[in-house]
């Protein structure tokens, strides 16, 4: 088609239209003057969009977090109960440790995890989760984030975390559990401690482990020595340094390594 010299153009953004393909409108005409329908909000492109941001805004707000440790642990655990004074307790030497708190950010267990480390003068941070039921951020937080989606919060989870400790809960606290487990299991990220406090608690758990899963061949002997279970609220955290400090070493011993076959092979190349 031949365009005569006062034919309309325009340009929009990378594209230049002419004649007949000019719209009457511009985008930002059409965008603020238009309703619609709002079906699109629903749909799933726009769902990614969200969970997109979802992602940036979490590694955004914590990416300059120092190392820290993940407390899970029931909701529904009463403030004067023996197991919230326990939490409490263990996010305070967990800040001794040096390490954040990180938790769920909702009341219980999560609450007394980060009550105990912003308490004692640590960096408490709760991540939590849009329910119908439950929660919203607890007092004891310094940093919260709240998310729409369960699988973007457990990514936080586990990206930001150096140690899972475990504390009685409920089917929540079991998902993050075996969650953990299955991705040190399978290597999926680097091996870190998973402590679960609560002998009485726990011990039917994984005697059901050894005595099925174990017994039939459905996981391997060494699969048990990924958790650790104790009592103890200093135990569990000893664990941590220590498990720590032996990765520590190890990454250490494997540079040095690294940096011994280097020499070799450029004294061999000298030759």
């Amino acid at each position: 088609m031949t365009l005569r010299p006062d034919s309309p153009m325009r340009r929009q953004g990378p594209a230049t239209l002419r004649g007949k393909a000019v719209p009457k409108t511009t985008t930002d005409q059409r965008l603020l003057d238009s309703r619609g329908p709002v079906d699109w909000v629903h749909a799933d492109p726009w769902r990614v969009l969200r969970i997109q941001a979802e992602f940036v805004e979490g590694f955004g707000l914590l990416a300059e977090l120092p190392k820290a440790v993940s407390v899970f642990g029931s909701a529904r655990t009463k403030p004067d109960s023996d197991e919230y004074k326990l939490g409490v307790e263990i996010g305070a030497l967990l800040h001794e440790a040096g390490y954040a708190v990180i938790t769920g950010g909702g009341p219980g267990i999560m609450e007394a995890a980060n009550k105990g480390c912003d308490e004692a003068g640590g960096l408490s941070v709760g991540l939590g989760i849009e329910l119908p039921f439950e929660q919203g951020i607890n007092d004891h937080v310094d940093i919260g984030v709240q998310f729409r989606y369960f699988f973007v919060r457990k990514t936080m989870f586990v990206k930001y975390s150096q140690a899972f400790v475990v504390l009685p809960g409920g089917f929540g606290t079991l998902d993050e559990v075996f969650e953990a487990i299955t991705l040190v299991q399978t290597r999926k990220i680097t091996r870190f401690p998973i402590v679960l406090v609560g002998t009485r608690f726990w011990s039917g758990l994984l005697d059901w482990i050894r005595d099925q899963m174990l017994a039939t061949g459905k996981i391997s002997p060494q699969d048990l020595d990924l958790i650790h279970l104790t009592d103890d609220p200093q135990e569990a955290v000893q664990v941590i340094v220590e498990g720590h400090s032996r990765a520590e070493q190890e990454i250490a011993e494997a540079r040095a390594q690294k940096e011994h076959a280097r020499r070799l092979r450029e004294a061999a190349d000298a030759e």
